[in-house]
């Protein structure tokens, strides 16, 4: 073949595997809503293919004509041409060079690189890609969309105009093709303009079942290029008590390449109109996010009396929220809110502003290969109800709080040296003490406190030739404080030794060992690891026991999870003294058939000296934990996972002298393909010291069932089994498919306190993929990712 006719094909594939050029993208016109959609990405691109430097055309066709007197190349017959990793199939092409024509026609078929393939019976068009013409075009894309047009024109090499155009991301019925989708969109044109990077759909309807349920006359939006436009996103819907019916419409500002906004309207029909906007900003080494919401209540008289939400007719809150990398190691973040009163944001379901307590926070974070350094200052918002604001002030304002922690790159003595450091102040306004039971606990004392803490360990461990293996363990800690608090027996009656405000320090050095052999037992159709435990740790009695505030070590549960920890304490202002012994067992087994068995089993011993969880504090810290005698309660896990989906797991506190169940948490689970359980069963026996002066039995339950391939019901319930009452409890349905998802769900729960602004919930969601969603409520249920 002659270099000339090389080049006619070369550009004759060229042209033809361009045809992608004039097919208009509508599918990104029907997320005029939203600045960002997975239908950017479906369809094909209005751009020239995009073939790689160098490759080679290869064409295959029974007949084959050269016309060099008028310039055209004809191919006949089961055309199939291949180039740079397209693919194209037609009945007939020709190309005429003298006026730079194009025609190919019959059952026309290219599939690009990515896998879109493009279907035509007749295109038309110039070598220069400015003009032409496709016939009963039809696009399916990778990701299932389609999309068909009766015609398909490019004008001036700019415009593309689709005329009778439909998309759909729903596959055809299998039984009956003919069958329309379960949604679509018609118009009566498509026009993309290449320089605007808009779509406009005229005379546009959206389809469901076949049957037109809104209609556009004209609507013009950024075309698939566009990454980030200003527009209205799709509205949502919400329901409560005491709101009433609300519709949130969003409304998209793309300010710059670097920051955005995002405006939320919401009109309430019992309390009038929500402004909510976030303000968004990128810089080269972090973000920032600033947001304010504000309404004008209506009818602030529908919310329960003497509460802040029937009391303030304009309530409204700012926030903000950054988070910068100084350099690779260090980070600088900050998360604040400012509200007009105390349960605003909770009451209208601001997003991530609305729980229970909001953690106001600033924080500088540095992570090395072996240090770590921490620095976090916080303000604790409690959003509820009263209008006093009595819980919050109770609450200390914390900051800073120091963490530091080193591990000695090099061994020492041949074992691992660590260090781990902090410093705590706090500042409280009230005072939080309560009586029960004739007992008075002060879980916060008003005024300020500082300590600083810093505690070196090492560890080595060694393994005999037996294979026990033997870790000694040395560690010394020292404390030292300056307090400045409100005394606890001007508030009520304490029991413990307050030792007045000050400076003062207290120092602990503990010497251990901790015994560990491991048992490996193999069989034919199992193996099982039995690993016996003990540990000593030798040291002095804690000094000034209730003689100090307890801010940090006050959640204390006694279970197999710290049985074998040195120190039990969770924080820094309690610290673990005298002389105790903690025996036990891990065991692990599994079998061929597909059970696996995990446990541990053991008691801790005072041995010598004042029992730490056997003297009184401020808050009563190791009351009632099981490890307050000398010998301590048996505490223990149990896990067990069964090939079928079944999985069955339990920790357990029994009574060291009546066995009896002192605290339980169990869970027993179930998945399959198509049905998933949770049940799970929590006891606590009566603390009265704590304020509980009874039992409590709750038994939690969730459970799904996927009934068929598009179909599952799901539901959960939380019976607090004392009260023979259902504290929570919700059902809800979904519906999902190649193109469409529907989500129905019910809440409601039990107010205790009577001071929720909702007591129950329905939510309702449907998603059109590549499209949006539109909601009404939350579809989020208790139990259920």
């Amino acid at each position: 073949m002659a270099a000339r006719d090389r080049r006619h094909w070369g550009k004759l594939g060229a042209i033809l595997l361009t045809t992608t050029a004039l097919t208009a993208n509508p599918v990104v016109a029907t997320s005029a809503y939203s600045q960002t959609s997975s239908a950017q990405n479906a369809g094909t691109e209005l751009v020239s293919a995009k073939i790689p430097e160098g490759s080679k055309l290869l064409l295959s066709a029974n007949e084959l004509i050269y016309d060099r007197d008028n310039d055209r190349v004809i191919v006949r017959g089961a055309v199939q041409i291949y180039y740079g990793g397209y693919k194209m199939v037609a009945r007939e092409v020709e190309y005429n060079q003298k006026n730079g024509r194009l025609i190919a026609t019959g059952g026309i078929e290219l599939v690009e690189p990515g896998g879109n393939r493009v279907y035509a019976d007749k295109m038309d068009i110039t070598d220069d890609f400015a003009n032409g013409f496709v016939n009963a075009l039809r696009v399916e894309t990778t990701d299932n969309t389609r999309l068909a047009a009766e015609t398909a024109e490019r004008v001036n090499g700019k415009v593309s105009i689709l005329h009778k155009g439909i998309y759909t991301a729903c596959l055809p019925c299998e039984s009956d093709p003919s069958k329309p989708p379960i949604w679509q969109i018609k118009a009566e044109r498509v026009v993309q303009n290449g320089e605007t990077h808009t779509i406009r759909l005229e005379k546009a309807k959206f389809e469901l079942f076949g049957h037109p349920i809104a209609f556009f006359p004209s609507i013009e939006v950024p075309d698939n290029t566009v990454k980030r436009k200003s527009g209205f996103l799709f509205p949502s819907m919400s329901t409560s008590q005491n709101l009433g019916f609300g519709v949130k419409v969003p409304y998209y500002w793309a300010i710059a390449p670097d920051r955005d906004m995002t405006v939320n309207a919401t009109g309430y029909t019992n309390q009038g109109f929500l402004l909510d906007a976030e303000y968004r900003q990128r810089f080269e080494n972090g973000t920032h996010v600033f947001r304010f919401a504000g309404i004008d209540q209506m009818h602030p008289g529908s919310f329960s009396a003497d509460t802040s939400d029937s009391e303030h007719d304009f309530r409204g809150m700012v926030a903000s929220k950054g988070e910068f990398k100084i350099n690779p190691r260090w980070t600088f973040g900050w998360d604040a809110m400012l509200q007009s009163d105390n349960n605003f944001a909770k009451t209208y379901g601001l997003d991530n502003l609305d729980s229970t307590v909001h953690t106001n926070k600033v924080y500088l974070e540095g992570i090395g290969q072996r240090n770590s350094f921490e620095a976090n200052a916080y303000y604790f918002d409690v959003q509820d109800a009263d209008t006093d604001s009595v819980a919050e002030k109770k609450q200390a304002i914390a900051g800073p709080i120091i963490d530091y922690s080193y591990i000695a790159p090099e061994s020492v003595a041949g074992g691992e040296l660590s260090l781990d450091a902090n410093y705590t102040h706090l500042t409280r306004s009230s005072s939080d003490f309560y009586s029960v039971a004739g007992r008075d606990r002060f879980r916060g004392l008003s005024g300020d406190y500082n300590r600083l803490s810093a505690e070196l360990e090492w560890q080595r461990t060694f393994t005999t030739p037996q294979g026990l293996l033997l870790t000694p363990i040395a560690a010394a800690r020292g404390d030292a404080f300056n307090v400045d608090m409100s005394d606890p027996n001007a508030l009520g009656t304490y029991s413990g030794d307050w030792q007045g405000n000050g400076a003062s320090t207290r120092g602990m050095v503990t010497a251990g060992l901790e015994a560990r052999y491991p048992i490996l037992i193999s069989t034919q159709n199992s193996s099982h690891v039995l690993e016996p435990i003990a540990q000593i740790f030798i040291r002095p009695n804690e000094q000034m026991i209730g003689g100090l505030p307890n801010e940090d070590a006050q959640s204390f549960v006694f279970d197999a999870t710290n049985l074998f920890e040195r120190d039990k304490f969770s924080g820094y202002d309690r610290i673990e003294g005298g002389t105790r012994a903690n025996v036990g067992f891990r065991y692990t087994g599994t079998f061929d058939a597909g059970y696996s068995i995990r446990s541990i089993f053991g008691q801790s011993y005072q041995l010598a000296g004042t029992n730490s969880f056997g003297s009184e504090d401020l808050v009563g810290a190791g009351r009632d934990s099981g490890l307050e005698s000398t010998a301590s309660d048996f505490v223990g896990m149990l896990a067990v996972d069964l090939p079928t989906g079944l999985s069955l797991s339990t920790g357990y506190r029994l009574d060291e002298k009546s066995l009896d169940l002192r605290r339980a948490d169990a869970s027993l689970s179930y998945r399959s393909d198509r049905w998933q359980s949770d049940l799970t069963y929590t006891h606590i026996t009566a603390q009265p010291d704590y304020g509980f002066d009874r039992d409590q039995d709750e038994l939690q339950a969730a459970g799904a069932l996927k009934i068929n391939d598009r179909w599952s019901v799901f539901g959960s319930l939380t019976w607090d089994i004392n009260e023979n009452a259902l504290s929570r409890r919700g059902v809800g349905v979904t519906y999902a498919d190649e193109c469409t998802e529907f989500s129905l769900v019910y809440y409601d729960k039990r107010d205790t306190d009577n001071e929720s602004a909702v007591d129950w919930s329905i939510g309702a969601r449907l998603v059109f993929r590549t499209l949006g969603d539109v909601s009404l409520g939350s579809t989020k249920l208790t139990g259920f990712d």
